[in-house]
């Protein structure tokens, strides 16, 4: 994967938009350390930081068509690229290079917009098309949002980049908390799109399309997860969903192992990861090198379970333990990269395994998200349908404690029926609600709004998340026509996964350390398969996955397969109480709190003492710490003390384009190559 940046705009060029666009890939040198290339011309300056995968030699964007009128910058990976390119080269186009990149530019001089529907990847690029007089930037991005790409708008330009930070580099671009995104993060856990937490920066939602074509800004969504209607009798018999279901994944694992460099993998030890690696071995000839994250807190670790693992299926493994202490000294980086507060510590160990595999020498790893999505392996998955199954006999005593199954690991739930009963009893008959599955997470995390500054909760008066994402679940075509359980996926899948699991704690922690995750679960074909299954084949009874272990079931320990699900969690009380970082003083003081007028000073203090003397803090008021610290100190990076533009990269290959004619002849520092271009030798 790599950051690219841009800026787009109707004016011909006024200043120094390439030196400017330079500057914005120094913020992202991170997402691609290995070269970095521009191109220039009166209307558009665009720019890659790359991270060599595919294509070693000469791959090196931006990458033009035969005649140069249709340029690319490219973030990701297109995993069919070459049976796509052997279509192009039949259809008479003509290839300067071997990346995957080139085929995305080719293909979109034939399909035009419509050339997303044909890739199967994860990307995020920007093309600017040259052969009409005003010109057309087209922004993509993949179908599940597995690549982040951000714009906004200053005067006549639209700036585009894969991190925000990227945007705030542009001398006219500043960062603002948004109000408004701050208590969908609060309840809903992610900002809804157009929102990001930054007000003014919007993100290309999943599945959609931006076309700029002079004053026009046309956003077309070209994909989104889809299910059969409730009742509508199943296209296939169960043994025909497993074994297309282990075809599908296993050729999707192939496809993922394709690059130039070495490929590893996460394991966690649990189902997801250990599929994914069993696969890989499948494949590989020789062993496969899995990396995995351990607590010195055992509530937490489950190294057990992956060195097991790694014993079983006979992997070259290596275990990185993280402590509390590390977890909150490195806090304030993985704010820097998610650009977003937080609800959980969850993202630092991952951030500090990105680390460990880059100082292993590897650039790309495999992991496993997405299998509980798509396959239903969430709790709260389990957790509505018993709910539903208790609102039945709402009186019944015994149909509650099916939840306990779900919940071992929450303190108390067992101790009796009242905070059971109380907490999962809410709103229990409305089982009409488009939300029914997700209300109580949402109305667990709603009061965490009540910490914010009376001027903040001022200025949202009148607006309630909860009902914004309501009334769009009530405006989609399709939605109340699918079963309870595709619902709960559906918003599992676009809002959770794309907002919070592939960004924060996927894509963020994995690019700060520059190394690429693939997803076999994410393969198109994979998700589109399994939307199809009928719930029974996803969860039966209380049993998660069940078709999932069905289709693998020869591949992993038996041991993986029985082994109840356990959630990924990282401390955070800890971070606050047991030898606190230097910052949690700095972020945290009252005059901090007031010093940004984001949090309530008294509830904070309130949060803060409850943690210092010892008390009980429920899931609540450990989110609570979170929210507060994780926003403090993005309002210090970003705001109070931002963090200036790194110094501008040296350029491997800088394209200068004039506009006359569609043989323009091209300036830049250098020699030719051999398509008559004129290119800026590395430096």
């Amino acid at each position: 994967m790599c950051g690219i940046a841009g800026i787009h705009s109707t004016r011909p060029d006024s200043g120094d938009r390439a030196g400017i666009v330079e500057g914005m890939l120094g913020m992202l040198r991170h997402r691609g350390p290995d070269e970095f290339g521009l191109y220039h011309d009166p209307h558009t300056a665009m720019g890659s930081a790359r991270l060599r995968v595919i294509d070693l030699v000469t791959g090196t964007q931006p990458i033009g068509n035969e005649d140069d009128t249709v340029w690319i910058v490219f973030n990701g990976e297109i995993f069919n690229h070459e049976v796509l390119r052997r279509d192009l080269v039949r259809r008479g186009h003509r290839f300067r290079t071997h990346t995957d990149t080139e085929v995305v530019v080719h293909l979109y001089e034939e399909q035009g917009p419509d050339c997303v529907d044909h890739l199967n990847g994860q990307f995020a690029f920007a093309i600017w098309d040259r052969r009409q007089p005003e010109g057309t930037l087209f922004l993509a991005r993949d179908r599940v949002g597995i690549c982040p790409l951000f714009y906004t708008e200053h005067g006549s330009e639209l700036l585009f980049a894969s991190e925000a930070k990227a945007l705030l580099a542009h001398p006219g671009v500043t960062a603002e908390l948004d109000p408004l995104a701050l208590a969908e993060l609060f309840t809903l856990w992610s900002p809804l799109p157009p929102r990001t937490p930054f007000a003014g920066i919007k993100p290309l939602p999943p599945g959609h399309t931006l076309t700029v074509r002079g004053h026009d800004r046309r956003l077309r969504q070209y994909w989104e997860p889809s299910f059969p209607e409730a009742g509508e009798p199943p296209s296939f018999e169960d043994g025909e969903f497993i074994a297309r279901l282990s075809e599908l994944l296993l050729d999707a694992t192939r496809l993922r192992l394709r690059a130039d460099v070495p490929v590893g993998a996460y394991l966690s030890g649990g189902l997801d990861s250990t599929a994914t690696t069993a696969m890989m071995r499948r494949v590989l000839a020789g062993p496969v090198k899995t990396f995995s994250v351990a607590f010195r807190d055992g509530r937490f670790d489950e190294r057990a379970y992956q060195e097991e693992v790694a014993q079983t299926l006979g992997t070259d493994h290596s275990v990185l333990t993280c402590s509390s202490e590390a977890i909150g000294e490195r806090l304030p980086e993985v704010i820097w990269h998610t650009e977003s507060p937080l609800l959980r510590s969850a993202p630092v160990p991952m951030y500090l395994l990105s680390g460990h595999v880059q100082a292993h020498g590897l650039k790309v790893v495999l992991t496993g998200e997405g299998a509980d999505e798509f396959l239903g392996g969430y709790n709260i998955f389990k957790e509505a349908k018993v709910r539903r199954f208790w609102a039945r006999q709402p009186h019944s005593t015994l149909r509650p404690r099916l939840l306990n199954r779900l919940y071992g690991y929450v303190d108390g739930l067992d101790a009796g029926r009242s905070m059971r009963d109380s907490f999962f009893g809410r709103h229990l008959t409305e089982v009409d609600r488009l939300d029914y599955s997700h209300v109580l997470r949402w109305a667990n995390t709603a009061p965490l709004r009540r910490l914010l500054s009376r001027d903040i909760r001022e200025s949202l008066e009148g607006y309630e998340p909860r009902t914004e994402i309501g009334d769009r679940l009530a405006a989609h075509a399709r939605f109340k026509t699918w079963t309870p359980l595709a619902q709960a996926q559906y918003l599992e899948a676009t809002l959770f996964m794309p907002g919070c699991l592939l960004s924060s704690q996927g894509d963020r922690m994995l690019m700060a350390h520059s190394v690429e995750g693939r997803f076999p679960f994410l393969d198109h074909r994979v998700i589109e398969w399994a939307a199809q299954m009928p719930p029974r084949l996803k969860i039966r009874g209380l049993t998660e996955k069940w078709a999932l272990k069905q289709a693998v079931g020869h591949l992993v320990p038996d041991s993986v397969i029985r082994r109840p699900k356990q959630p990924y969690r990282a401390p955070i009380r800890d971070l606050f109480t047991m030898s606190p970082a230097g910052w949690v003083a700095d972020a945290m003081s009252e005059q901090a709190v007031r010093r940004t007028n984001i949090f309530d000073p008294a509830a904070v203090d309130r949060l803060m003492e409850k943690a210092a003397r010892g008390l009980h803090l429920g899931e609540r008021d450990t989110m609570g710490l979170m929210a507060v610290a994780s926003t403090q100190l993005l309002h210090e990076r970003f705001i109070r003390n931002p963090t200036p533009s790194t110094s501008r990269p040296i350029l491997t290959k800088h394209v200068t384009q004039q506009e006359s004619s569609h043989d323009d002849r091209l300036r830049s520092h250098g020699n030719g190559d051999r398509s008559g271009r004129r290119v800026a030798p590395a430096r």
